[in-house]
């Protein structure tokens, strides 16, 4: 008898889906490789990613330049086993099977932190939940 694994699908939501959402999915995939599904998208797709959140990525050697906004979909958002929604803008009421999570990650500008510095905090913040969420997914 043959014993297959499944392998686990994780979707980030945002608003816009350039920017939060993004940067999870990067961190998730650098770190998770083939071991996690991962898909990012947003309620209210922009039009482009936010090229801080690109360049925060690139600092750590993660590139991330061939990704664009896409919208939630029934089928992404259905096959995931863990839907994270990242922020406050984005609206998403859990409909499906999927663990529902909803991160309300740091806001520096609230603090007068804008650019780069903003951004490289986010990222981090975003980083440490994506470490803690991988070794939940590991253990399941």
């Amino acid at each position: 008898m043959t014993e297959t694994t499944h392998t686990p699908s994780v979707l980030f939501v945002c608003s816009k889906n350039g920017g939060k959402s993004q940067l999870a999915a990067g961190l998730m995939r650098d770190l998770a490789g083939d071991t996690v599904s991962v898909h990012s998208a947003g309620t209210k797709p922009g039009e482009e990613l936010n090229p801080e959140s690109v360049e925060s990525l690139n600092e750590l050697g993660i590139d991330i330049t061939g990704e664009h906004p896409k919208i939630v979909t029934d089928e992404v958002l259905n096959a995931a086993d863990v839907v994270v929604v990242l922020g406050t803008e984005a609206k998403l009421e859990p409909r499906s099977a999927a663990r529902f999570e909803f991160w309300e990650t740091d806001e520096p500008s609230t603090r007068g932190i804008e650019g780069m510095e903003r951004m490289r905090l986010v990222r981090d913040d975003i980083n440490t939940r994506i470490q803690k969420l991988y070794a939940e997914l590991l253990e399941n």
